[in-house]
């Protein structure tokens, strides 16, 4: 063997007991962090509807952030429906409402009036 091999280390390897006690105290503070966003997310069950109004939020998006798995974080879905109201609003209802044309007040020249010299119980 040559003097070079000899000073390499062999890689650092974790034991399986060490990867699970990661993995749990892991799982841990992710229920913590939802736990503690839950707490915080109650707050805002406190605030009247215009105040959620003026968040982006309505009484169901918080019935629906509240109905998911107490391991669940409620808040990533209150920011999600804040957020889609925000471009929502900025945007119109659709994306490209900006560039849509609107209807002509004079009609093209294709245009024709319904025939009048039908009954009336055809017509409606």
């Amino acid at each position: 063997m040559t003097p070079l091999q000899w000073s390499l280390s062999p890689p650092y390897r974790p034991s399986t007991l060490t990867l699970i006690a990661g993995a749990m105290v892991a799982g841990l503070r992710k229920v913590a962090r939802a736990l503690q966003h839950r707490r915080d997310a109650a707050a805002l069950a406190g605030m009247n509807d215009r105040m959620l109004a003026d968040i982006g939020l309505t009484r169901s998006d918080l019935r629906d952030a509240f109905g998911q798995p107490l391991w669940a974080d409620p808040t990533a879905i209150l920011a999600a429906r804040a957020r889609e109201r925000r471009a929502n609003r900025r945007y119109g209802t659709h994306r490209g409402a900006a560039n849509l044309p609107s209807p002509a007040l004079v009609p093209d020249s294709g245009f024709s009036l319904p025939r009048t010299d039908r009954p009336a119980r055809y017509t409606l």
